[in-house]
């Protein structure tokens, strides 16, 4: 069993930045995909970025890309997402998530984080 634990959330105005982080328990996590996901107050849970167990390939949502990376480092066994020129409407909990799948359909993940918050002021 993988645990997941997201850190680096938290307030921030527009235009500004913040870096995610998620930890995984185990040292299988380096062999696993990693999604991040969102969820705005009201809003279905969406695909925000994944990255392959090696982390040579990486995907984005299309309004994501440019403003967001995607990375991971599995001698820490942690992925990072990077947010740059951040906006009122990022504003969700991010969560990440692992699995031997690499997917942007958030149910054929396996383990979850519990979230972290993010709010951007405008």
């Amino acid at each position: 069993q993988v645990q997941l634990v997201e850190s680096g959330g938290g307030s921030v105005q527009a235009g500004g930045s913040l870096t995610l982080s998620c930890a995984a328990s185990e040292r299988t996590f380096s062999t696993y995909a990693v999604g991040w996901f969102r969820q705005a107050p009201g809003k279905e849970r969406e695909f925000v970025a994944r990255i392959n167990w090696s982390g040579f390939t990486t995907d984005y949502a299309n309004s994501l890309k440019g403003r967001f990376t995607i990375s991971r480092d599995n001698a820490k066994n942690t992925v990072y997402l990077q947010m740059n020129s951040l906006k009122p409407e990022d504003t969700a909990v991010y969560y990440c998530a692992a699995g031997p799948v690499w997917a942007v359909i958030s149910t054929l993940y396996d383990y979850w984080g519990q979230g972290t918050q993010v709010t951007v002021s405008s």
